[in-house]
């Protein structure tokens, strides 16, 4: 990503167009489209004998897991062939290219091999080093968000007649704050959240809703932040535009716009920095 100023909000974020809004709405729709097929496979193999393989760094990956990517990536190359890829489970193609598509699967793949529903694909494109739109589909759950630059954050769940729009809260005061993060131990043995304990007792509530759920509620404005480390590009990207398109501020524990970074801190924007600052501690 391109470090840029420390600005947020929704007017902010459309700023950051680096495409046609034609061009954006033409990659929402593949990422739709994506998304209904990445949602069938993903269904069809939930909560039901898997195939489960252990990569060199340890991780856990499904049949439902390299179906969708090989699948997602074979839809985007069919649309746009000079577009780059980089994917969780097949790394990187086209690496130089000027849009980029950045692929998870299955984000919370421990979820779905233990038959919890809270998994889902997350998709983003980038133009020029800057992320443009981003589309995350909960299968089980039966709910997708998205957003694009300049067009505002959405949400949709099977129940809903007509998609809404999302925003982020308007809480001040980390007394009334919900936190939200991945692992407590993850957090606390990164050793980049001194603060992260102290943090946690001092807001209203603390809940541990990790992988793109909790970006997801925070964008709905159902809660006020969301912490994580060891996270990777493609587990960053989609939640990164929804975010900042819901009126929020995404940045490491330094304080960059960055999704390589390894630390993620997501806000409402109006707690980033009084947060960022009790996590260095």
């Amino acid at each position: 990503m391109i470090d840029r100023s420390n600005g947020y909000g929704a007017d902010w974020s459309a700023g950051l167009r680096r495409a046609p809004e034609d061009e954006l709405e033409a990659w929402l729709a593949l990422a739709h489209e994506a998304c209904d097929e990445a949602d069938a496979i993903a269904r069809a193999a939930f909560r039901r004998d898997l195939r489960i393989d252990t990569k060199p760094d340890r991780t856990f990956v499904t049949q439902a897991d390299t179906a969708i990517e090989r699948a997602i990536r074979a839809r985007i190359l069919a649309a746009y062939p000079d577009h780059g890829l980089v994917g969780e489970e097949y790394g990187t193609e086209g690496g130089d290219a000027a849009t980029r598509w950045y692929i998870d699967p299955i984000d919370g793949t421990h979820n779905f091999i233990r038959g919890v529903p809270l998994f889902g694909t997350l998709l983003a494109a980038e133009r020029d080093g800057e992320l443009q739109a981003a589309v995350i589909s909960a299968p089980a759950l039966r709910e997708r968000w998205w957003a694009r630059r300049g067009g505002g954050a959405w949400a949709r769940s099977a129940d809903d007649p007509e998609p809404r729009r999302i925003s982020v809260s308007r809480v001040t005061a980390l007394a009334d704050a919900q936190v939200l993060y991945g692992s407590t131990n993850d957090l606390e043995a990164s050793g980049r959240a001194p603060g992260f304990r102290s943090l946690l007792r001092d807001v209203w509530r603390e809940r541990g809703f990790g992988d793109f759920w909790g970006y997801a509620l925070l964008a709905e404005g159902a809660a006020e932040a969301m912490i994580e480390v060891d996270l990777n590009s493609w587990d960053a990207a989609a939640p990164f535009v929804l975010i900042e398109e819901a009126g929020g501020r995404v940045t490491d524990f330094d304080g960059r716009r960055a999704i390589d970074a390894g630390t993620f801190l997501a806000t409402n924007g109006l707690l980033h920095d009084e947060i960022l600052r009790r996590l260095r501690g």
